[in-house]
């Protein structure tokens, strides 16, 4: 597309006619950023939805661990998006798309990270490969290319605009955690008192910056950079919450992981009823577990030897 438009103005007045070159020259000059962003990104989020993090997420199949895992790395990335979207909130291909008081999630995470881990939570974490990656780009773009900027801008709020109330919902259920909000301060958007109307005006300002075709190309391709960070960034959740369900199995305090169909244990039908989804644990299960441990089982032994005795000794 790029190439027919860079080579258009050799062509002579009679064969543009012919050709049509430039009503489709102008409609894609005139095509809308968001549009072009909807349309270029929905396979790349397509992908990004049905990562078994985000899917296992929506089930409310998800551990605390992990879920604090998962905070930690949004705390990191926000925090370069928000440094990168300072530095460039005058900067004319950005400048409109600066929203602090609404959208910025940096002070919200922090409250969440003090919930989790405590008063010294920034000892206690630290960035992961995978969102050090996702970092490191986002820093790139805000001092070389701050043009691009509005493609990680999209990808991240527009996202949580649209999903972060039933992310929200699907936390504080599965996790068992405050409905005044603590730990899940980052789904709440305070000063947003319509998402769906905030979201229209988003991409009114995204349609108005004076952006060339080009330019837009080079948006629409960041912004599919971007989903393949997030993805890379579920993959490495899933693999973290697949270690620790693992640790859990050979520590002898089985738990179900949402991989296999839970549905069947009763227990879990029953903690169904009282809005429990994760933390659980099936009685069978650990029972079976405890029993595997060598000491108990020669307790166990000793136990039914002297039941069997006191039987013997009754029916003589």
């Amino acid at each position: 597309m790029s190439v027919e438009l860079e080579t258009s103005e050799g062509v002579d007045e009679s064969e543009k006619k012919s050709s049509g070159a430039p009503e489709r020259e102008n409609h894609t000059r005139m095509a809308d950023l968001s549009e072009l962003l909807k349309e270029g990104t929905k396979e790349a989020h397509d992908r990004a939805e049905n990562t078994q993090f985000v899917k296992d997420f929506l089930k409310g199949n998800i551990r605390k661990e992990l879920f604090k895992l998962a905070t930690t790395a949004l705390y990191f990335t926000y925090s370069a998006l928000e440094e990168e979207m300072e530095r460039n909130r005058e900067h004319p291909a950005f400048a409109a798309l600066y929203f602090p008081v609404e959208l910025h999630r940096k002070e919200a995470l922090a409250k969440d990270m003090l919930y989790f881990f405590g008063e010294d939570w920034k000892a206690q974490v630290q960035c992961s490969e995978a969102t050090r990656k996702y970092v490191e780009r986002i820093h790139y773009v805000g001092q070389k290319e701050p043009e691009l900027l509005v493609a990680h801008a999209y990808t991240r709020y527009m996202g949580d605009l649209s999903g972060g109330q039933v992310l929200k919902k699907v936390a504080q259920r599965a996790l068992k955690l405050p409905s005044t909000g603590e730990g899940t301060h980052f789904y709440l958007f305070e000063n947003v008192d319509n998402a769906q109307q905030f979201k229209q005006l988003y991409r009114a300002r995204m349609n108005a910056l004076d952006l060339n075709l080009k330019t837009k190309e080079k948006i629409v391709e960041e912004a599919n950079k971007a989903f393949e960070y997030n993805m890379q960034l579920f993959n490495e959740l899933d693999q973290a919450g697949s270690l620790l369900a693992k640790e859990t199995l050979e520590d002898g305090l089985p738990v179900h992981n949402g991989k296999g169909d839970m549905r069947k244990c009763p227990y879990y039908a029953a903690g169904q009823e009282k809005g429990a989804l994760d933390g659980s644990g099936c009685p069978f299960r650990t029972a079976l577990s405890v029993l595997s441990k060598p000491g108990l089982q020669f307790i166990l032994a000793i136990t039914v030897a002297l039941a069997a005795s006191l039987l013997a000794w009754y029916y003589v």
